[in-house]
């Protein structure tokens, strides 16, 4: 191993240990397409190990994105989750086998959408946590506020 690898390795590590729940997802997202793209590369070229070497890793990214969906919140959005998985597995395999580049193709662009979903998600939950975490602010300065001796205003409506 070169130390080039040994520090992209390193990185890739710290990157995963470091990463938010959504941003793990949106890697495994990416490492799906990425190695659906290097198995349809390899059909087109008939280099055939390289076809089964990637679509074998994008996969076995699929299939860890179906099982790590959670049914707590939505159980029937989960579900509904999990079968668009379970169809862009089914078109790995399909495609694996018969050699179709157009069932990797569409497997790829379903993967694609899905990434592109994901990381407007995460855009709109990072700024939902800004929002929240922002700190309220008077609508007038009042100055310090007074010390415990002050004399304390009181305010009465009468109706």
């Amino acid at each position: 191993m070169t130390a080039g690898t040994q520090n992209a390795n390193a990185y890739l590590k710290t990157k995963v240990l470091t990463a938010t729940p959504e941003e793990l997802r949106l890697m495994l997202l990416d490492g799906g397409i990425k190695f659906a793209r290097q198995g349809r590369d390899g059909i087109t070229r008939k280099d055939y190990e390289a076809s089964y070497t990637g679509l074998s890793q994008s996969r076995d990214i699929v299939m860890e994105l179906i099982t790590t969906v959670r049914d707590e919140i939505d159980p029937e959005l989960a579900a509904k989750v999990r079968g668009v998985y379970t169809f862009i597995y089914t078109l790995l395999v399909e495609g694996s086998f018969e050699k179709d580049v157009a069932k990797v193709d569409k497997a790829i662009e379903l993967l694609e959408f899905e990434r592109e979903t994901w990381a407007m998600l995460m855009q709109k939950l990072a700024e939902e946590r800004r929002t929240a975490q922002a700190p309220a602010r008077p609508a007038t300065d009042a100055g310090p506020a007074p010390g415990p001796d002050a004399p304390r205003r009181t305010l009465s409506v009468q109706g």
